[in-house]
This record gives structure tokens, sequence and C-alpha cells, in this order.
């Protein structure tokens, strides 16, 4: 399968896709509705291809979907690798390879970021102990800025606003304001939400069934829209000077890998799946990373979050103005770009097969 072709229009063709090919490759199919449906009234799911070991003492693990818009890409690698080097794996005995496609299936769907109460569920996941509460004093202020109670215009000052926010306060202040995660303002743009999501409610049910016994999980999510274009950044939520952090570098190339960084892709937010997922299981050595790929210029796509945002809460649906936001959306997380589909399938492919070769190697 040529990498743009594993690009799929939308949604339920993706799924159909996805769960065609990984039973052709022999992989055991789960599925995990989220109690939503899409556009054409269809079922919505979060779908798990397995191959290996019931119990695994290893595995690799590659998901899509976490934000919704984004499993455009993700399903298009999930699709590249059953169709190559994992479909035609051997897997040792006591070791799986898992795809999870879609974890937030409604944001695929809809084309949305979010998830159907319009949660960023990479600020939904939650440490034991943390509390769905708070924003930044930073978002707080902005937010006239971010989420304007409006129909979208056909002129809008939001480029010129935002840069005129970092002259004033650095790029990376105005990052940590608005990106961090924030529990007040349910119809703004990165709502951690006000408890635990369907999405996370599942994996919490999931993951000590999976994996109770397994000694390391090496686990790439697949993103996209924040870096330079066509390129990759593995984000550990981790400190850089962390073991773990320095492991990964070694593994997957020091170039390529970042820790929590305030001037990094990755930097401190709240919610993020990889601490969660190690909190879940933790006897287990889980390896989460993000692995984003980047499309337009940050700005670029935030103005594209907003957009979208503001005619969803705000405009009317299959308005002309819904429909540019929609497409812009689109452009700012699943670039048409031939030559973009093609690097970025063939780097994460590469990325994920990296991943397949710890499944030898001893833990840390």
């Amino acid at each position: 399968m040529h990498a743009v072709d594993a690009f799929s229009p939308d949604y339920a063709t993706a799924r159909r896709r996805f769960r065609e090919l990984a039973a052709e490759r022999g992989f055991v199919l789960s599925e995990h509705p989220v109690g939503q449906v899409g556009p054409a009234g269809e079922e919505l799911s979060i779908d798990v291809a397995w191959k290996g070991a019931a119990a695994p003492r290893r595995a690799a693990v590659v998901s899509s979907g976490t934000h919704g818009v984004e499993g455009y890409f993700g399903g298009a690698v999930q699709l590249a690798l059953l169709d190559g080097p994992w479909g035609s794996a051997e897997v040792p005995d006591d070791c799986a390879l898992v795809l999870i496609h879609a974890i937030n299936p409604y944001g695929f769907a809809w084309n949305r970021r979010v998830n159907e109460d319009n949660v960023d569920l990479n600020r939904n996941f939650l440490l034991e102990g943390q509390t769905f509460s708070g924003a930044p004093d930073g978002y707080r202020r902005l937010d006239g800025l971010l989420n304007p109670p409006s129909p979208p215009a056909g002129f809008e000052a939001f480029l010129p606003r935002a840069a005129w926010q970092i002259l004033r306060t650095g790029f990376g202040a105005l990052k940590a304001a608005i990106a961090v995660g924030q529990y007040e303002f349910p119809q703004g743009l990165f709502f951690g939400g006000a408890g635990p999501s369907r999405s996370q409610e599942l994996l919490a049910e999931l993951l000590p069934a999976w994996f109770a016994s397994t000694e390391r999980v090496v686990h790439l999510d697949l993103h996209t829209g924040m870096g330079a274009w066509g390129t990759c950044t593995l984000a550990v939520a981790e400190d850089e000077s962390s073991d773990r952090v320095r492991w990964l570098a070694e593994t997957f190339g020091a170039d390529s890998v970042q820790g929590l960084s305030e001037d990094g892709v990755l930097y401190p937010i709240r919610g993020v799946l990889g601490a969660w997922l190690q909190e879940q299981v933790p006897a287990c050595e889980y390896q989460c990373m993000l692995a984003e790929f980047g499309t337009q210029p940050v700005l670029r796509v935030l103005q594209a979050l907003r957009g979208e945002n503001r005619a969803h809460h705000h405009g009317v649906a299959g308005s002309a103005s819904s429909q540019r936001a929609k497409q812009t959306m689109l452009a700012a997380f699943a670039p048409g770009s031939t030559s973009w589909r093609q690097a970025v399938v063939d780097q994460a492919v590469r990325l994920a097969e990296t991943a397949r070769t710890t499944l030898h190697e001893p833990a840390q």
C-alpha cells in the first residue's frame, strides 16, 4: 500500500479498512463503543487489533486519534503497518503487537479535535489526586480572544492579536497560558473536562487486563499539528534528564526524543496520556511517547482550532463559514500534500518498527 493511499476520506471508511485488513492479517479484533454516533448514524468505537500473546511479557503499541481529527494520519499509519511490516511479522510467543484505532472516535468522525463534550482528551487523563478544576490566569485573560461567543466572521484579526500577545509576554508564556489545560471554560479550547471521559473509562478497564503481567510496553501515540512541516518529535511526559528519556533517546535517536520543556514541542500540561498509562499498570515499565508530526506554523494551527471551535458552538451547521472552518481544520491536522503524507507515514512506520525491535531487548 502506498503511504498516500492509506489515508481515508472519513472515520467510517478508516474504521472499515482497519478492521478488514487487521482480520486479514491475523490480528484479533475487539470493539469498544463510546455511546455516540457519527454523521451517518454509524456507531463510534475504539477498535483494537491484537497479534500475539494474550498475556504478553512485552508489547509494542501504536494508537491513533487521541485528538480525533488527527486520526486521519494515525489511521493511515496503522493501515500501512498492517499492510506492511506488522501484518507479516512473526511475533515472539511471549510478546504482542497492539493497534488502538481512534481513541477519540467522535472527534475523528465529526472532524473535531475534541470529543462529544468538547473535551481535549490529552488534558483529560488526570493522575490520582488531581482534580478537574482550575485554569491558568493567562487563559482567563485571553478567553475573549480564544473563544469569542459569536459566529465566525468574514474578517478575523486573530493572527495580529496573537502576535501582539507574543511580543508582550513571550511565546513560552503564551503557550503555557493557553495550552497547559483548563477546566473552567467548557466551550473553550483545551478544556480537560469535568470528569473522566468515556474513552478514559474504557482504557482504565482495558489496560490492567491487557498488561497486568507485562514487563515492558513501548507505546507510540500518533499526533499531528505541532513542529516543523513533515518532521517528527517523540515527546515524553517526563523531565529530559530522566532515565526513561535517556533510554528512549538511545533507542529512537537523541535528535528526535524530547522530554518536558517549556521551549519544546511538548510542554508541561495536565492530563497527558502517557503518565496516566503508567499509573494504570504500575508494575509495568510503560514507555509512552507522543509522536508529533509537524504541519503548519503554530499560530495557524491555533487559528484553525479557534475557528472550528467557534463555528461548532456558535455557527450554523452546514453553513459556508462552518464548512470553511472544517476545511481549515483538516488542512492544519491532515494536510492534503502528497509529499507530506508520504514523508510522515514513512517516518511513523520506521518508528513503529523500532518499537517492535524492543520486544527482544532486556527490560530496564
